[in-house]
């Protein structure tokens, strides 16, 4: 915690922070759904709740996945863990109503172009952090 911030505000802080991951993760489904043949959410509330999904899934299984196959990503530089994230993004279509990817191929450009659109609105919306001295 940070000395100079009563704990009200901080607490206050991290819940907007949070809100707004929420938010933006879901409108890059959106906008995935709109850019990837094959990738479709039926509408916001199956965005928000695809969001949700995938960030438990990819913080429990998808970490798990991506530790134990860890030696198998170096031999690859790292490709084997976007077929890690497409699959995680296969197993929230199971879960999640309204939310469908129609093939792996689908799945595959779709977790490529996700973390792109998200990298990007993070970098586009979130105030920058400066260090304070």
């Amino acid at each position: 915690m940070v000395a100079n911030r009563p704990c009200k505000a901080y607490i206050f802080e991290q819940i907007m922070n949070m809100l707004l991951n929420w938010v933006l993760s879901a409108l890059a489904i959106w906008i995935v759904a709109r850019v990837v043949p094959g990738f479709w959410v039926r509408g916001a509330t199956a965005a928000l709740i695809a969001a949700l999904v995938i960030g438990f899934i990819n913080a429990t299984l998808g970490l798990f996945l991506k530790v134990i196959t860890f030696p198998l990503t170096l031999v690859t530089f790292g490709l084997f863990w976007l077929v890690i994230n497409a699959a995680m993004l296969e197993l929230a279509t199971a879960i999640v109503p309204g939310f469908k990817v129609q093939s792996f191929g689908a799945a595959f450009w779709g977790a490529i172009v996700l973390s792109l659109v998200n990298m990007l609105l993070r970098w586009l919306l979130k105030p920058s952090r400066k260090l304070d001295s």
